[in-house]
């Protein structure tokens, strides 16, 4: 079975393009329905966290001052990340930062990444919206801490996406769903997987 990285951003706005930094990142790994085993850290990358954002996160300047070097941070989630694929809920969001993370470390991605709110539109249509609290409300997910920390959403990710995997093995009768055919599914139209 493969085993998936899920990830969470907190940040300072919406792109590293903008000038939007990481704050903290958390990785949850999952494999055959389980949650495997968890990285999370707040990172300092030199930059100020707007009052919005640090009402929004709890994350507050003081914090990131006394927290580890985001170049440290980011090279230990690459590392602990491996190469599996990377799951995120709205991935076009986190693959800016990741992938700029592994352009400050001189690498480029090499494995997919899903997302899970494209998927959770095809295999949940019903649901009121596809933002993450609502899907947890939604389909009664466990969910530990506050959304909007790295590290809860990440885990609340997973949940889903251990959800929506068992929902797809059953609609179309698969002893195993590969990444490849979860690629597929997230490209369908809504409903029609």
């Amino acid at each position: 079975m493969t085993t998936y990285a899920i990830l969470d951003f907190e940040t300072t706005g919406m792109s590293p393009d903008h000038g939007a930094c990481p704050t903290e990142i958390a990785i949850v790994l999952v494999k055959d329905g389980q949650i495997t085993d968890r990285y999370q850290s707040l990172m300092n990358g030199n930059t100020w966290i707007p009052p919005f954002i640090e009402s929004l996160t709890g994350i507050t300047n003081a914090m990131i001052r006394k927290a580890p070097p985001m170049n440290k941070v980011m090279g230990e989630a690459i590392e602990f990340a491996s190469d599996h694929p990377l799951v995120a809920h709205n991935a076009s969001f986190d693959r800016k930062f990741w992938d700029e993370a592994l352009t400050q470390q001189s690498k480029q991605r090499q494995q997919d990444f899903l997302c899970s709110m494209l998927l959770s539109r095809r295999v949940f249509p019903e649901a009121p919206n596809h933002q993450l609290g609502t899907l947890v409300r939604f389909l009664q997910l466990p969910m530990s801490g506050q959304f909007h920390r790295a590290l809860s959403d990440a885990q609340a990710t997973a949940h889903l996406f251990i959800r929506m995997q068992q929902a797809i093995q059953t609609k179309l009768n698969l002893q195993e769903l590969t990444c490849q055919k979860l690629l597929v599914v997230q490209k369908q139209k809504i409903g029609a997987f």
